[in-house]
């Protein structure tokens, strides 16, 4: 029955001993209750063994005199049975959980003595002696005085105790670290010592309680992060699940030195076995649809310092239904959902206008919303129900007004709208499966309303069944299309960048300076009952979310059609996939087709290969009909290959310079070749000859794109230039006339374009590791980012263009969301990569040593090597089905690959 909650809040629970409590002593009505007497740095505890029989809390401040008998009394034969006696006088006692129900704390107030007999009267000594100087700790005036000395008693206790190494796993552990901490649970903290070995985290509490250890094996580790507890760097806290809410354990450590060394060691330990997360790597599954909102909110919580262990931190979810009226819940209606754009505060046009009046009136610090929208006493507002206990804890043993519980959704929600000072969202359990805390199953007594009512289950909406089929449509509603869409715009309003500054100004989402991450430094402030206060209003008060973000947060992906999902099984064939008759079934059917590819794209096999050059090969490009097979090459030749006859028909050099890379026009008549003689070369099939060459840049030409009439050209010379080809009567010798319409300025020479889907923006990379997103219309640059360390080797749009993949010199793969130009993904591989394919999820990519390696981006690994090229893979072609590959080698081969399912 005992439980942490039972303390005051920043309270320790020191030591236990079994004993008998006796009530008038030495009269007729003296009574005895055996159980175990618990020392508190601020109360005395009593739990009896008998379940009826109240729990007593004597708090220390309220004590008159505490004592041992004296000892000529103990040698005294007529008084022998009150040896290992302590009497304790006070003027109020709290009777907690009489017939063990949990209830507010009863108050017993006036003189009374308790006297308490230990089985082991030796420690007697020692007991009173601790309980005097923790009775001088809670009469001093000022709060920080009785902070400062309870700690210090704390630390002596800690000083004088270690980890008992025989709590050991096996004999063989070795140990790493020992160090004090404190495990964190809901607004209670338990010291003790923290021990990590080759193979365990262990935690043993000071006092045994609730068990002698707690042992996390770090094999079962999955995700660890650091917390700012108390808004100091301290707090880590260790998860052996991916997905859950709740940790495994909470640690908070007296100096930040002991917790990142504790971090350092676990973190080493599970990197062998686990890829970081990061904001942006969840953000990327998030985008594609591999993670659901709710999960992508919870992650996002995680790295915010959210945690269920920190009420004043608490995980916090958005209200999404507007619609508490209807017996139907339309999810198709715009109007039954709250708009995402704006914080709770702002959703009520009129309110809002008398906040922001106010606001501008204000001196500085200036602040819109009084009350947060996530602190401990709204998380308990809708806990309640299942942790009664933690409610009492909060507000010293009393349950809130009975009219202001949380008595009905709807009338939560109207309060939030119209509330002069109710500003709060909701909590994960809104949109988990657990209904327990709308129910009021442990049948508490939580007060009668004004109308006589009693506070029982919380009411609900109308189109809700039963409180599981509320949670079921609040589910729903959080992952509906509407939903899927403006999610980034909270996100933005509590983890992005209208967080701070003249954004949430703008966004009205500008809350008390105290809330802010480095609102105050704790630090700074020397007076210790001015720090105590302010912690202590920060606590109550609640925090806003660590800043994720800086930058606009990118939209969710929202498919147009479902294709294959890519955990359906892979033998599916075509002909199977239902597909409608319209319009739309040959693109859905290429669609699918597609996506099966992708799915089996690890079935890649070797068809044949072919030494056609006498140097590296760089471009490679393909006639329609798959028939002819163009390559340029370092060795300055541009070769025709023919798959059917298998031999070389053409081989052409238009100077001694090599070739960066080739391109066929549409109708399969002219070939066009960039050249690091600076020039480009449009060389025709059907006549065998040179038809023409534009001198258009000062130095190496290293990449041309072709689409509509268009040629796109990068150099070294640190242009990209946009042509319009205005082609030549081929037979006349009228050559093509060729009309600058753009020119990209970079600092440094460009290795790299690509375009979109669209055509309307252009990627570049350049030889110092700068990704340049352009407008090509306008020719200005949309995003700049310094991605790689060395040159950019390849950039891709995403076929639905919402991304840009680029590889580079570093090693790494970078993934950059196109319209808000944020980094969202980093991927480390072991050699460069030279050249890649990818469909968004998975990657085809050619490595420095002549694999083929197929990754999966949002996981960040490789699922398959396919061994390949004896020197670095130049060049990749790929059909438009995505199942027929070429590669072109440094080792001057060209390889042809097969998918086989």
């Amino acid at each position: 029955r005992f439980s942490l909650l039972l303390l005051n809040l920043e309270e320790y629970y020191f030591e236990q001993h079994t004993a008998n409590h006796i009530i008038n002593k030495d009269c007729k009505d003296e009574r005895k209750f055996r159980g175990s007497l618990k020392i508190c740095s601020k109360s005395i505890i009593f739990e009896p063994d008998d379940n009826i029989e109240p729990i007593i809390k004597i708090p220390l401040r309220d004590c008159i005199n505490i004592k041992a008998p004296e000892d000529n009394e103990a040698n005294n034969p007529f008084t022998r049975n009150t040896s290992g006696g302590i009497s304790v006088v006070c003027s109020q006692v709290f009777l907690i959980k009489e017939r063990n129900v949990i209830a507010p704390y009863k108050t017993v107030r006036g003189r009374t003595e308790h006297l308490f007999q230990l089985d082991v009267p030796g420690k007697v000594g020692d007991v009173v002696q601790t309980l005097h100087q923790l009775y001088r700790a809670s009469c001093l005036d000022k709060m920080g005085d009785q902070a400062a000395m309870i700690t210090a008693i704390l630390q002596s206790r800690l000083a004088r105790t270690s980890f008992d190494k025989n709590r050991f796993q096996s004999i063989s552990e070795k140990l790493h670290m020992e160090c004090k901490a404190e495990m964190v649970t809901p607004l209670v903290t338990n010291p003790g010592h923290v021990c990590v070995t080759d193979a365990n985290l262990y935690f043993q509490p000071l006092n045994g309680y609730p068990k002698p250890v707690v042992q996390i094996t770090l094999q079962n580790v999955r995700r660890i992060y650091k917390r700012r507890h108390g808004l100091m760097p301290l707090g880590l806290e260790v998860f052996c699940t991916e997905n859950d809410l709740c940790s495994d354990i909470y640690l908070k450590f007296y100096n930040y030195q002991d917790r990142d060394e504790v971090y350092f060691l676990i973190a080493t330990y599970i990197e062998n076995h686990i890829a970081e997360h990061t904001a942006e790597s969840y953000m990327l599954q998030w985008q594609r649809g591999h993670l659901s909102n709710y999960q992508y909110l919870l992650h996002l919580n995680n790295l915010a310092d959210r945690s269920c262990n920190d009420l004043s931190q608490y995980p916090v979810f958005p209200w999404i239904i507007a619609d508490y009226s209807s017996s139907v819940l339309d999810l198709k209606k715009p109007e039954t959902f709250r708009d995402l754009s704006k914080p709770v505060g702002a959703l009520n046009k009129e309110r809002l206008d008398r906040l922001v009046t106010r606001y501008q009136e204000m001196p500085e610090p200036k602040f819109m919303y009084g009350s947060h929208y996530s602190s401990p006493g709204y998380v308990l507002f809708y806990l309640v129900r299942v942790a009664p206990e933690y409610m009492l804890c909060l507000q010293n043993g009393k349950f809130d007004h009975a009219d202001r519980m949380f008595n009905s959704i709807a009338e939560t929600w109207k309060n939030c709208l119209d509330g002069a000072t109710d500003f709060k969202e909701l909590i994960p359990e809104f949109y988990e499966n657990d209904s327990s805390f709308l129910v009021n199953s442990l049948k508490l007594d939580l007060g009668k309303r004004q109308g006589g009512k009693m506070v029982e289950d919380v009411e609900l909406p109308p189109w809700a069944s039963g409180p599981d089929d509320f949670l079921q449509k609040s589910q729903e509603a959080l992952e509906s299309p509407y939903v899927s869409e403006h999610l980034h715009e909270w996100i933005d309003i509590i983890f992005g960048y209208k967080q701070k500054g003249s954004e949430a100004v703008a966004a009205h989402n500008v809350f008390h300076p105290l809330t802010y991450e480095g609102g105050v430094d704790l630090n700074s402030i020397m007076d210790p009952n001015e720090k105590v206060a302010l912690l202590t209003q920060i606590l109550e008060f609640g925090q806003t979310p660590k800043q994720l973000f800086t930058t606009p947060h990118p939209q969710r992906i929202i498919p147009k059609l479902k294709s294959l999902s890519r955990t359906s099984s892979h033998s599916i064939s075509i002909a199977e996939s239902p597909v409608s008759p319209n319009e739309e079934s040959f693109e859905d059917l290429t669609e699918e087709s597609i996506t099966l590819a992708w799915n089996n794209i690890a079935k890649l096999k070797l068809d044949k290969q072919y030494k056609i050059h006498k140097e590296a090969i760089t471009g490679i490009a393909v006639t329609c009909n798959g028939s002819s097979v163009f390559t340029t090459s370092q060795d300055s030749t541009l070769k025709m290959f023919s798959k059917e006859s298998k031999t070389i028909q053409r081989s052409v050099s238009f100077s001694n310079m090599a070739l960066s890379s080739c391109l066929i026009l549409p109708g399969d008549t002219t070939v066009i070749s960039s050249s690091w003689d600076n020039h480009i070369y449009f060389y025709s099939i059907a006549f065998g000859r040179q038809q023409d060459v534009l001198m258009g840049h000062d130095d190496a030409v290293s990449k041309i794109c072709w689409r509509d009439g268009r040629l796109y050209s990068a150099s070294w010379d640190s242009t990209v230039k946009v042509w319009h080809c205005v082609p030549g009567e081929t037979l006349s010798n009228k050559k093509h006339h060729f009309e600058l319409l753009a020119e990209l300025e970079h600092d440094v020479s460009v290795n790299t374009i690509d375009l979109n889907a669209a055509n309307t923006i252009l990627a570049s990379g350049t030889k110092e590791g700068t990704i340049s997103v352009w407008d090509v219309s306008t020719a200005t640059v949309l995003h700049q980012l310094p991605c790689h360390s060395g040159t950019v080797f390849h950039a891709a749009f995403s076929p639905d263009s919402r991304h840009l993949l680029s590889t580079g010199e570093d090693c790494c793969f970078k993934v950059i969301d196109v319209q808000t130009g944020m980094l969202i993904s980093s991927v480390t591989a072991e050699e460069p990569q030279r050249c890649f394919k990818w469909d968004g999820n998975t990657i085809l990519s050619g490595s420095q040593s002549g694999e083929l390696l197929i990754w999966d981006i949002l996981g960040g690994k490789v699922i398959e090597r396919i061994k390949g090229h004896t020197g670095a893979v130049m060049s990749m072609w790929m059909n438009e089905q995505c199942n027929s590959v070429i590669t072109g080698g440094e080792d001057k081969q060209i390889m042809f690959w097969k998918l086989q399912y």
